[in-house]
């Protein structure tokens, strides 16, 4: 669920993920995997991903909890 907020975050950015791994200082991969839910960030990598995308944490936080609400 935090995959699909964090793709539409970045998309709605203007950002590939190679710009926003490189600007947030993050493997493009490891981006890839947090966008396919195959991993989860720490609570200071997301504060990282989101300061970088210009959305606060919660935000995200509370975007993901509204989608898993829905299910």
């Amino acid at each position: 669920m935090l995959g699909q907020v964090l793709k539409e975050a970045r998309s709605k950015a203007g950002l590939t993920q190679e710009q926003l791994a490189f600007k947030a200082g993050v493997d493009r991969t490891y981006l890839s995997e947090l966008e396919n839910d195959r991993k989860s960030p720490t609570l200071a990598m997301l504060f990282r991903i989101a300061e970088t995308l210009g959305v606060s944490a919660s935000a995200l936080v509370a975007r993901t909890e509204r989608l898993m609400k829905r299910r």
